[in-house]
């Protein structure tokens, strides 16, 4: 591994043009030739991630996730159903003081 950091970025930007150029041949580019592709962009963006971390405590503003931590992640989102905390800020089509004059009475008012 490379500990200079313009070394690692230049790496870095190798392996996204070699990406770039094997999938660009499309249907003619094996699956095993896209497959080293990525495995060779996957590295050199940890590598230049890992340097600059070392380096300059500076952290990439995004991840590479396998997909093993993205399944992880799916459980962290599910829908328990409990909206016990869900503000009733719906609109219901009326002012609050409309709201209020509103009568909902079953009797016609008119008849008593």
């Amino acid at each position: 591994m490379t500990q200079d950091p313009r070394d690692a970025l230049n790496l870095l930007i190798a392996a996204f043009e070699h990406h770039f150029d094997v999938v660009q041949g499309g249907t003619a580019a094996s699956d095993a030739v896209i497959s080293q592709a990525e495995e060779r962009l996957r590295d050199a963006f940890f590598t230049y991630d890992d340097v600059l971390f070392t380096r300059f405590d500076a952290e990439l503003p995004f991840d590479i996730l396998d997909e093993d931590d993205d399944d992880d992640d799916d459980d962290d989102y599910e829908d328990d159903g409990d909206d016990e905390d869900d503000d009733d800020d719906s609109f219901d089509g009326f002012d609050d003081d409309e709201y209020d004059q509103i009568d909902l009475d079953d009797d016609n008012d008119e008849d008593d």
